[in-house]
């Protein structure tokens, strides 16, 4: 009897990641509209309720860590804490104000902690610290997708246009802002690669690259980041999930990085 872990497929978890760990992933809804226009949904209070059960049955009601979609960026969030009152105390949903492997980051560290037998505080707390220690940074070679879906403003996709910028956005308590402005993908790379080595010191860190038909941009960050980054770090490198992808865009890339503790 362990600790059960949830995320919705916003996290980004490669499928063997998940089974190898015992990680349910609840998929998030792509829907196709008129016109070959492609939409997102989030999941509902119901769906969760009852992913949560069935969770709870397998792991002798231990208790379940959640972790979703930033609130800001879906209304999955709101649904699981409306969900979780129907399983008091038990289910833990973590407001993670993220996306991506950021998420799944924090669900493999759980996960892994509830193998060895951890309890429901204990688990959820190395989820809570793992996204605190987490970023996320996205290049997108076209910003309308995510203009569109209000997850950008359009003061920020329009300077990007006219100024002919690339820029890089980071991803910050839910909210997408502008973290660099390059004027080329090869100079925003080494930009990328410039803002994880500031925080990381010479602390290993975890950092996942997904991307939405980069061209092989992906693999030249990983590799950039293979040779910068301390001994000791893990770069992992996967598609983009749809449910991110139909916002972000071909040739989007984007990197999350989990850092060491302070101090350590």
């Amino acid at each position: 009897m362990t600790v059960r872990v949830v995320v919705d497929s916003a996290a980004g978890l490669p499928r063997e990641i998940a089974d190898d760990l015992g990680i349910t992933v609840v998929d998030m809804h792509v829907m196709e509209e008129p016109e070959s226009e492609v939409s997102t949904s989030g999941l509902t209070a119901l769906e969760l309720t009852a992913a949560y059960a069935r969770q709870l049955e397998r792991g002798g009601d231990d208790g379940v860590v959640a972790l979703h979609l930033a609130k800001t960026l879906s209304s999955t969030w709101s649904a699981a804490v409306t969900a979780s009152a129907v399983f008091p105390d038990t289910v833990r949903v973590v407001d993670t104000d993220t996306a991506g492997m950021a998420i799944g980051a924090a669900a493999m560290a759980a996960a892994t902690l509830a193998r060895e037998g951890a309890s429901l505080d204990e688990c959820e707390a190395m989820a809570v610290s793992t996204i605190k220690r987490s970023e996320t940074w996205v290049y997108l070679q076209q910003l309308e997708g995510l203009r569109k879906s209000g997850r950008l403003s359009t003061g920020t996709a329009l300077s990007a246009t006219l100024l002919a910028t690339k820029p890089i956005l980071r991803l910050h308590a839910g909210k997408f802002e502008v973290a660099a402005k390059t004027r080329t993908q090869t100079k925003a790379f080494s930009r990328l690669a410039e803002l994880v080595m500031e925080r990381a010191g010479d602390q290993p860190v975890f950092a996942a690259v997904q991307h939405v038909d980069s061209d092989g941009a992906a693999e030249q960050i990983a590799s950039t980041l293979d040779e910068v980054l301390p001994r000791g770090s893990q770069v992992l490198v996967e598609p983009l999930v749809d449910v991110l992808a139909v916002h972000a865009g071909l040739g989007a890339v984007g990197l999350s990085v989990v850092f060491g503790a302070e101090g350590s």
